[in-house]
């Protein structure tokens, strides 16, 4: 466990899944945490109440919408950008509304996030993006787009690391493979096809996720910035 007692977390797209997870860890953990979410209010209310957090609606779509929250909340010591979407399927027969939703909410948010956070950022502050293994590798047909917003988060990382650096703010990615989540259940349709690509032939939890992040946005990665860090069971290997 990492002592936050005293730091201000700010996790977007918070109520279920992976960003659930992270809300429960930080909380656990002493931080004074507020999280986003869009759609599941009662999901969102009932952590809420669990953890002690406080649950702000706001839609990652919206550009304007994020950075209003996130100045709102700050300053903050950190900020976790969980918020994101999959599309897949043909790349000439998807939506293009659809994909350009799935690129303002996977890309554009945590970029504008990150940035309107980092102006009230002290010194030493934690930025962190839930990004995805399938930034690194897509082994199967209908992932292009999905995969194009994660990698680009690759990009999104060392360049604010850069940008960030002399004030001690990290930025950093964490990639997961398979996560069971009510999206991505363990038992569902495609975890067979997924565990053949793995070392480590299971789902991670999303306390795993959250467990990474947590040392992330702790004091012992204070030197660690601009860096994917995969957790996947070998996905990628």
């Amino acid at each position: 466990m990492t002592d936050f007692t005293g730091k201000k977390a700010l996790v977007i797209g918070g109520s279920r899944g992976i960003g659930a997870a992270i809300v429960r860890r930080f909380a656990k953990d002493g931080a004074n945490v507020t999280f986003t979410y869009a759609g599941s209010h009662d999901a969102a209310q009932a952590l809420a109440t669990e953890t002690g957090s406080a649950a702000v609606r706001s839609d990652a779509s919206d550009r304007d919408a994020t950075v209003q929250t996130v100045a709102e909340q700050g300053p903050l010591d950190i900020l976790v950008v969980n918020a994101g979407i999959g599309i897949l399927g043909n790349a000439l027969e998807l939506d293009a509304d659809a994909i350009d939703r799935m690129i303002d909410i996977n890309v554009r948010a945590p970029y504008h996030a990150a940035v309107e956070a980092a102006r009230q950022m002290p010194e030493g502050g934690r930025i962190i993006v839930i990004g995805s293994v399938n930034g690194d590798r897509m082994p199967f047909a209908g992932g292009a787009a999905y995969a194009l917003t994660k990698s680009a988060l690759q990009g999104l990382a060392r360049g604010l690391a850069r940008d960030f650096g002399p004030r001690g703010i990290t930025v950093n990615i964490v990639q997961p493979g398979p996560t069971d989540t009510d999206l991505n259940p363990s038992d569902g349709p495609m975890a067979g096809m997924m565990h053949d690509f793995m070392a480590i032939r299971r789902h991670a939890t999303s306390e795993e996720i959250a467990g990474l992040t947590a040392y992330l946005a702790g004091p012992e990665a204070s030197i660690i910035t601009g860096a994917m860090h995969t957790i996947d069971g070998g996905f990628g290997a």
